[in-house]
């Protein structure tokens, strides 16, 4: 793959419990360098592997821990088999202390099989982890996981909460995408994914543009950010990025937070039902209700609806409480039922 010219603009001098408000509000991926470098398990990590390993034990909780295991011709690769018909690892549930120690073990392996601990809760896997590394944006309510394995590569995928990623051990490469390239990533199936989230389909160590054209097209709008120990990632909602863990031994920590209460659910809900509901229907009703969604969702201005009173706006009516939002869910599912 072609080198990418597009850096993601770097934030020096970014202090935890200082993170300035354009930070976590930008519409554009930014890197934090040296966010986290004061942490404990940063300074482990720099010192050695095993120091680092070490400080992860002296949290862990004993509950079993799901990880990955890959062949070494997977390079790293967490994907597909060739079938598409399952995937190119197992899994399974181990202890955390067995899983360190078989990384340790390969740490000089030239050619080591893949192991990844992919997003596993901090506050359940590792109680007291976050008093000592903390984010700082608690007033976010944020969803703190873990990331732990060797030279791994993640294929590009999204998330919908906003995410600030924390290169804690080793280094990490991201390459990021802005939502719109989704038409030139040539995304898989939806339901049926190695870590459930839907995937590009491209091998970007070789990306094959005589089957994925398109592709060249995402990499021109494609930003890379290089992660060193103590580097931080602010990833804005919706953004796709492929992972690549560089070192032997990578500890990668995320923050997850949405801007929108839980109540409201998750957008792809509406995807899906879309997909039953309009994907199918002659090209001009999809126009037609594509100007309706336009109008309602999308360029929705509230200043549309003055001339209703608001007593009668009923779904209309802007914001939602909980309330309103169980209600509405209710009529959805009658409705889905008949």
């Amino acid at each position: 793959m072609k080198a990418i010219d597009k850096k993601v603009k770097e934030i020096n001098n970014c202090q935890p419990g200082d993170i300035p408000d354009f930070v976590l509000s930008s519409s554009q991926p930014l890197i934090l360098k040296g966010f986290a470098n004061k942490w404990p398990v940063v300074i482990a990590g720099k010192e050695s592997p095993l120091k680092a390993a070490d400080y992860l034990r002296d949290f862990y909780s004993d509950i079993p821990i799901n990880v990955y295991y890959g062949k070494p011709e997977t390079k790293g690769r967490v994907f597909y088999n060739e079938k598409m018909n399952g995937f190119n690892f197992s899994s399974s549930k181990a202890n955390l202390n067995q899983v360190l120690d078989k990384l340790l073990a390969h740490v000089d392996d030239p050619e080591p099989p893949t192991m990844y601990i992919g997003s596993t809760e901090i506050n359940n896997w590792f109680p007291g982890y976050n008093e000592q590394n903390n984010a700082s944006i608690d007033h976010l309510d944020p969803l703190t996981t873990i990331w732990i394995g060797n030279r791994s590569k993640i294929a590009a995928h999204y998330d919908f909460p906003n995410n600030l990623a924390c290169c804690v051990v080793g280094r990490r490469k991201f390459t990021l995408f802005p939502p719109e390239q989704i038409a030139n990533l040539y995304v898989g199936p939806m339901e049926f994914a190695p870590g459930g989230q839907d995937i590009s389909l491209v091998d970007f160590e070789q990306p094959d543009l005589v089957k994925y054209p398109k592709f060249e097209q995402a990499m021109a709008a494609a930003q890379v950010a290089e992660l060193e120990a103590g580097d931080a990632l602010f990833m804005p909602s919706m953004w796709w990025h492929h992972v690549e863990g560089l070192d032997a031994f990578n500890v990668l920590v995320t923050h997850w937070w949405r801007d929108s209460p839980a109540f409201m659910g998750r957008p792809n809900n509406a995807l899906m039902l879309a997909m039953l509901s309009l994907r199918d229907l002659p090209r001009a009703q999809r126009q037609a209700w594509k100007a309706h969604f336009d109008y309602y969702i999308f360029d929705h201005d509230e200043q549309n609806l003055d001339h209703i009173p608001n007593q009668a706006k009923g779904v209309l009516s802007k914001p939602h409480d909980e309330l309103a939002a169980r209600k509405l869910r209710a009529d959805l599912l009658n409705k889905l039922k008949q």
